[in-house]
């Protein structure tokens, strides 16, 4: 919900990782977002962004009103 989810929020709420596993990852470059390695774990993301992880990859999608 809302316009954006950060990084870290969306590892753990699609069970990529847990909280401390997922900054941990993200700060040793293993995440990529739209294939770029991302290592800030506070990246805002909106609908329509790429976030792979450890071999699987998650879509964010867009929540229309």
């Amino acid at each position: 919900k809302g316009e954006y989810i950060t990084l870290d929020a969306l590892m753990k709420a699609a069970g990529l990782a847990g909280q401390a596993e997922g900054q941990v990852r993200i700060q040793g470059g293993e995440v990529k977002v739209n294939g770029e390695v991302e290592t800030r774990r506070g990246r805002k993301l909106r609908g329509g962004e790429m976030v792979e992880c450890n071999g699987t990859a998650v879509r964010i999608s867009a929540e229309t009103k």
